[in-house]
């Protein structure tokens, strides 16, 4: 199976998912008065409407390189975890401030309706549910070297963690009674605000590549050393690298004997570029300038 359709199986696992447990705890939101369940079901909705950004950007980014795009078009799919992260800190936002609002109200006098036990119910399901899709897209998304399926993987895990959060709230407020009915918008404010952390890690991480930042520094000193394993191949030098989508971007300067024929220069430069490859995959763009020692 390709590396496109096999992004497309995960990603639609989880947009099933997702569609059952929005209904779900929307009903139970409604049927059992929690807002935590409620906000919790706006998060559903909102990892379901980034699965469908997936799929758009991700059949996009597969497009091989054209007159118009001649590194290929894998900035598309990091453009995808950018969305994925926006949408995040909507629903976060969200969640936050009609938390927030009922804490008011409560902080004014105004009694609370108790949440119901269905409510915790669907809490306890989704944390389940949504744990084991974060378990299966993470490992999927690193092996497909895919940034938009290991966001997405994050946003069913920060489901489960808002799920926890509900669950919480939900079970505190119906075992300790009317007076702690508070605990489930409070709940629910907290979950906002672990949410927000997660999106601000996700844009931080998208926002880099789209702006082209550099590789780590030890991938860096990695990609020189592998370098100078070649024999006669000496102080590599203006290293530039990027990353494209899941591919990477390595630029060089490199120096050999000035004495040698160009024919071996280029053996050397090919051999390079084969370790290259297989340390980071045959897919990785690789562009070697030649110097002379001397």
């Amino acid at each position: 199976m390709s590396r496109e359709k096999e992004i497309y199986k995960v990603t639609l696992v989880g947009s099933v998912g997702n569609v059952a447990l929005l209904t779900f705890k929307f009903i139970a939101g409604v049927l059992g008065h929690s807002s935590a369940m409620i906000a919790d079901a706006v998060h559903s909705l909102s990892d379901f409407l980034t699965d469908i950004v997936v799929l758009i950007f991700v059949k996009i980014s597969a497009k091989p390189q054209d007159t118009s795009h001649d590194y290929g078009h894998g900035k598309f799919e990091t453009f995808a975890s950018f969305i994925i992260g926006l949408a995040l800190v909507a629903a976060a936002t969200g969640i936050i401030v009609a938390g927030g609002l009922k804490l008011v109200d409560w902080a004014g006098g105004a009694q609370l309706p108790a949440p119901g036990k269905l409510a915790l119910w669907a809490a306890l399901f989704s944390i389940a549910v949504k744990e084991g899709l974060y378990q299966y897209t993470a490992r999927k998304g690193k092996k497909l070297g895919s940034q938009a399926v290991v966001a997405n993987a994050w946003h069913h895990r920060s489901d489960a963690l808002s799920s926890i959060g509900a669950a919480l709230g939900i079970g505190g407020a119906i075992l300790l009674g009317d007076r702690w009915t508070v605990l489930d918008p409070l709940a629910s404010v907290i979950v906002g605000l672990v949410l927000v952390k997660v999106a601000v890690g996700l844009l931080k991480t998208s926002i880099g590549e789209l702006t082209e930042s550099s590789l780590p520094e030890d991938t860096e000193r990695e990609i020189e050393g592998i370098i100078e394993e070649e024999h006669g191949v000496v102080e590599p030098h203006n290293l530039r690298t990027r990353r494209i989508g899941n591919r990477i971007a390595i630029e060089a300067h490199i120096r050999m004997d000035g004495d040698i024929t160009l024919t071996e220069a280029h053996n050397r430069a090919t051999a390079i570029e084969h370790r290259l490859k297989a340390r980071f995959g045959d897919t990785t763009h690789i562009t070697l300038h030649m110097e002379p020692t001397h």
